[in-house]
């Protein structure tokens, strides 16, 4: 068997996102939720792609030091033609949060490598890199990424500068030049990609990098659409893939810790549809008050014997985030995102739910680690909606094994995504 591809996301929805674009195209993707024992993989090992969701964008560069490398060895030694450290597509980081830099350093080093390929642009995500520059796609408009309506204002990581090079300056004493016609002998290597074209020709490129360069590389999920795309057009693979047609179910169940507005329309939308208003104070959450989270769990499960889908909540809108009391508490987002994992695995043991959605990036992830879930594979892409697949669960737990997740960025999708993943309707 010969791997085509190891990596390691910064975050849950981020690796979906890379098990998407592979499955879509045919590649057998397994997505573990933490590094797996070796009975726990036996199964799996055969898989073309293997990969391990982690929550370092929203981690210190110390806690890369502890964690990182003990992740990409283990991922060196399944010994993938590549392994992608995946950032998210809007490149959201900062030499003290999600540091980039630090991660293609740690990377660098444990894989011997003087070069490190980089790839952020993905036309299918609606994002772009030009001389450097990152763009991306919002409400039908497309913007530098520092005057983008919600990553300029993201409320941990903002996007101050559009210029990738400037911006990697400032977390790793690596220099990053445009790899226009050949790769750097030192640093790091970016490839513009901003149509169809340059993303064939930048997967041509990843599939003849020079040894100084391979086989880690850093970036979106533009990695694996460049390599699949050059693979398709050399005939190495067909690039198809047949997936069941998704049921229509009377209800699931959404927990949200976004404050993006994109998310806020999300939620608004679902109300108008059937799906109930769960609020939960995100201070009190992250503060371990037990009544708070004791009576989400309760109304949760009133809106579910009324026959409604409940939404959990910790915000509606930038207007609610409560971000500078959290940022006044020891890991105040994590907590947050912690309780509704602790919410969500309560409602879900009681209520046995076929499918469940978690929005929001950074507190998906820490939610999704409060269930006993060990790997994801993808139940079906949304086209309207790519980068946040359907999965399916895979655990030792009989409610969760089988269960279907979906996990959806604070930014992505179109308002309707909540009630057209209830509906069957991807």
């Amino acid at each position: 068997m010969s791997r085509l591809l190891t990596f390691f996301g910064d975050d849950f929805t981020g690796s979906t996102d890379v098990m998407e674009a592979l499955a879509s195209h045919g590649v057998q993707t397994m997505l573990f939720t933490r590094l797996p024992t070796e009975e726990e993989f036996a199964p799996f090992r055969n898989y073309e792609a293997i990969g391990v969701a982690g929550t370092s964008r929203s981690q210190p560069p110390q806690w890369m030091d502890e964690h990182l490398p003990l992740a990409f060895e283990w991922l060196k030694s399944l010994g993938g033609r590549f392994c992608h450290y995946k950032v998210c597509s809007t490149f959201d980081s900062s030499p003290s949060i999600g540091s980039i830099g630090r991660a293609a350093d740690i990377g660098a080093n444990i894989f011997g490598q003087a070069s490190v390929p980089l790839i952020v642009g993905a036309p299918q995500l609606k994002r772009y890199t030009f001389a450097g520059h990152l763009f991306a796609g919002y409400q039908g408009e497309i913007y530098r990424i520092d005057r983008h309506p919600v990553m300029s204002r993201h409320p941990v990581t903002p996007m101050e500068e559009s210029d990738l090079r400037r911006h990697l300056a400032r977390q790793t004493a690596q220099e990053t030049v445009l790899a226009t016609e050949s790769w750097p002998a030192r640093g790091i290597g970016l490839l513009d990609v901003h149509d169809t074209a340059t993303q064939l020709e930048a997967g041509r490129r990843l599939l003849d990098l020079p040894d100084h360069t391979r086989p880690f590389v850093v970036g979106s999920s533009g990695i694996e659409y460049a390599l699949l795309a050059a693979m398709m057009a050399a005939g190495d693979i067909a690039g198809v893939a047949k997936f069941d047609p998704l049921k229509a179910l009377t209800q699931t169940i959404v927990v949200s810790g976004s404050v993006s507005p994109t998310t806020e329309r999300q939620i608004r939308h679902a109300l108008q549809r059937g799906f109930r208003s769960v609020p939960v104070d995100p201070v009190a959450l992250a503060g371990g008050v037990a009544e708070v989270l004791q009576a989400a769990i309760q109304e949760a499960q009133q809106v579910l014997s009324a026959g409604n889908s409940p939404i959990i909540h910790t915000a509606l809108g930038p207007e609610s985030d409560e971000g500078e009391k959290l940022r006044l508490m020891a890991d105040g987002r994590r907590r947050v995102g912690e309780g509704l994992g602790k919410i969500l695995k309560a409602v879900l043991e009681t209520s046995r739910l076929a499918r469940a959605i978690l929005a929001g990036g950074d507190s998906s992830s820490h939610a999704l680690g409060q269930l006993n879930v060990l790997a994801l594979t993808t139940r079906m892409p949304l086209p309207a909606a790519p980068g946040s697949p359907l999965c399916i669960a895979h655990s030792s737990d009989k409610f969760l094994d089988g269960i279907e997740i979906a996990l959806k960025g604070g930014q992505v999708g179109a308002d309707n995504y909540f009630v057209k993943l209830r509906d069957g309707t991807p």
